[in-house]
């Protein structure tokens, strides 16, 4: 009997895990692209893999907000820094100083002197003037803004973005919901999901035997053949060499079985032998 789990390392990139905190790569595609959705770990049917032009769409209309919100910006910089200037080289200082002393003095003891000492006397003034002004009050007075309102203006709309990017794990709950109130068409949407898989690995076995083939046709390097003589009589020293899986590309691991073909010796995962 056929049975696709576990699934192989090419098959889990192409689904979603629910259970998964971390977004995963068909969920990133579809929000950069916009054009390939996702299945979820065991829905998927038609109208699953629909292209999301919404979120793309939700994530385009984000950009006008923030060019406004930069241009804002910049612009309350441009105009801050301008008046700074203008009121910086712009001030001007008025000083006004002036003393005027006028003394009329009458010498003698006549009546006459008398008489004029006590008219004239009272020509004697003093004054003193010190005037200072400037033009202050004429002068812009600019106040830039601080970090605080810079953050909190710029917050709203980094929280829409990430609403927008955080719609994802909501859209996982669309299976969960159209299973509740629709479970027959859920065990259309299963069956469709295995099916799909199965060719999908079929025609994928299909794809490596013929590139495998292809391959052990082809003349090996001289640097390729040397190594594999040098592993045939040295067998310690495949070891040090680092090999992967002839079908699906994973990293060796203990578990790995080995062609038993003596002219072969091509390395198989497990799911792949």
């Amino acid at each position: 009997k056929r049975t696709l789990l576990p699934l192989h390392r090419a098959e889990v990139s192409a689904v979603i895990f629910p259970c998964r905190p971390a977004m995963q790569p068909p969920e990133l595609q579809s929000t950069v692209r916009g054009w390939r959705g996702g299945l979820g770990g065991r829905g998927g049917g038609p109208g699953c893999g629909r292209p999301r032009f919404l979120q793309v769409l939700e994530l385009l209309e984000c950009i006008p907000p923030l060019l406004l919100l930069l241009l804002a910006c910049g612009l309350d910089h441009v105009l801050f820094t301008m008046l700074s200037i203008i009121q910086q080289h712009s001030f001007v200082q008025y000083s006004f100083h002036s003393s005027h002393h006028l003394v009329v003095q009458v010498t003698g003891t006549s009546l006459m002197a008398r008489l004029l000492r006590s008219t004239i006397g009272a020509l004697n003034t003093s004054s003193d003037t010190r005037l200072e002004t400037s033009n202050f009050a004429c002068l812009p007075q600019p106040r830039g803004m601080t970090r605080q309102q810079y953050v909190g203006s710029c917050l709203p709309l980094a929280v829409l973005a990430l609403l927008c990017l955080a719609q994802v794990y909501t859209f996982r709950l669309r299976r969960t919901i159209a299973a509740f109130y629709f479970p027959k068409r859920e065990k259309s949407r299963v069956l469709y999901l295995y099916n799909k898989l199965l060719q999908q690995r079929q025609s994928f076995v299909r794809r490596q035997r013929k590139r495998i083939a292809q391959r052990a046709r082809q003349h090996p390097g001289l640097g390729t053949s040397l190594l594999e003589w040098c592993c045939r009589r040295w067998p310690r020293l495949r070891r040090w060499i680092r090999r992967s899986c002839m079908v699906c590309g994973a990293p060796e691991t203990p578990r790995d079985r080995v062609c038993p073909a003596p002219t072969c010796g091509a390395l198989y995962c497990g799911p792949c032998w």
